[in-house]
């Protein structure tokens, strides 16, 4: 993965042979931990969901950023945490696929917005929440005002992205059905 500095991007990987990647409600959270800890140095998070199988990010790489500081805040992040995985599960091998996927978003705010509201259906669209507020694990919440949330950058996913400050004006944006055509662009 290669990295330019100022430029968004869909981060997202999966359980290796699409298996669990979460057990337990300590699991997401000590992920977002690590996300904390390691990554928001080089980046702004714009918008995670984090699914039993499978994450995603959206990020803006920030302007002095080092090269591979990225690539490198991933690796430790996934290791890590594949290594309490194991531990806790007593397993062994890969827990993630071998690759994790990025897609650039650059020049194309209207990808850009639609990967942003694709990232908070991903609970609905799996039929584990009846609305995607109702997701613990997403950032969805701090975008409808309904917790506060100090791993996103709201701000900037405002203005970069056109999201409303309104919790229901937002709410009633990222439900909207996303076309297949453009899904195929940001996955």
């Amino acid at each position: 993965m290669e990295f330019k500095s100022n430029t968004l991007y869909h981060v997202y990987n999966r359980g290796n042979n699409a298996q669990k990647i979460f057990f337990n409600y300590g699991n997401y959270v000590y992920f977002l931990k690590k996300i904390n800890d390691h990554l928001l140095k080089h980046c702004d998070l714009l918008a995670y969901c984090l699914m039993p199988n499978h994450f995603h990010l959206l990020i803006e790489s920030k302007e002095n950023m080092q090269e591979n500081s990225i690539n490198k805040a991933i690796q430790i992040i996934l290791s890590s945490y594949s290594q309490a995985i194991n531990k806790q599960e007593n397993r062994t091998g890969s827990l993630f696929q071998q690759h994790t996927k990025t897609k650039s978003l650059e020049n194309n705010t209207q990808h850009a917005e639609i990967c942003f509201h694709y990232i908070h259906q991903n609970p609905l669209r799996a039929g584990l929440v009846r609305a995607i507020e109702n997701w613990e694990f997403s950032s969805v919440k701090s975008y409808a005002l309904v917790r506060a949330d100090k791993m996103c950058n709201l701000e900037k996913a405002r203005l970069l992205l056109n999201i409303p400050e309104n919790g229901v004006e937002f709410l009633k944006l990222s439900n909207q059905v996303i076309e297949k055509e453009y899904l195929d662009k940001i996955l």
